[in-house]
């Protein structure tokens, strides 16, 4: 009796001791998962979120990503990470700006100009259907004596008010594109992992008729 007790006993220490085991080995991955979270969220990709602020700064003024851009220099040379004092890329950003605005108000005056001509000749045409096809005598058009003269003339300037629209969303979309690709590039840096080879090589030109025409040319090839 007494050595069934001991032997039960020792079963049950046994028993006691496998099983904790695999609590002890759950415990240090939890632990390890959690460091490991813990220093995943504290990486911050300073190029994305700089990017984010360039467009959403760019799609509300136009410009005003190229002026954050312009303080990220600043705040460069202030901080020593730049040699210099970044002449060379502040001057290009102010540039960037003026010509932004300067294109932007050339195509909204020439909208304006064409705007207002398009409805100069929409109102002589209008006057002309509802009064026998007279000119107007207090309007401006009346040595156009063909109607189809005035037909033409509205066409081209509705066809100028659209073409400089368009103008205007490509300048715009261009402002945010450069505010952000210059805020990424910003903190991008490839110097130790960028390089290229340039080899001699032959290609084919022409394959018509079994012919086949070598052309000498140079392979670029890049390491990224």
């Amino acid at each position: 009796m007494r050595l069934l007790y001991v032997f039960l006993c020792g079963f049950f220490a046994f028993t006691t001791v496998k099983a904790q085991e695999p609590v002890k080995e759950k415990s240090v991955e939890i632990n390890k998962a959690k460091t490991d979270t813990i220093a995943s969220a504290g990486y911050v990709n300073k190029g994305r979120l700089a990017g984010k602020i360039a467009i959403r700064r760019s799609l509300i003024i136009p410009g005003w990503g190229q002026a954050y851009n312009y303080k990220l220099v600043v705040d460069d040379v202030k901080s020593g990470r730049i040699a210099g004092k970044g002449i060379g890329k502040k001057i290009a950003i102010i540039g960037k700006i003026a010509g932004i605005y300067v294109a932007g108000t050339m195509l909204t005056m020439s909208f304006i100009e064409n705007n207002k001509n398009y409805n100069l000749f929409l109102k002589e045409l209008q006057y002309r259907q509802t009064h026998n096809n007279e000119p107007d005598p207090n309007g401006s058009l009346s040595q156009y004596k063909d109607t189809q003269a005035l037909y033409t003339g509205k066409a081209i300037y509705k066809n100028n008010k659209e073409v400089v629209l368009i103008s205007l969303g490509v300048v715009y979309g261009i402002n945010v594109l450069d505010a952000y690709v210059t805020a990424r590039l910003k903190y991008l840096n490839v110097e130790e992992k960028l390089g290229f080879n340039i080899n001699p090589t032959i290609i084919n030109t022409n394959t018509m008729y079994g012919y086949n025409s070598i052309t000498p040319a140079l392979k670029l090839t890049l390491k990224l």
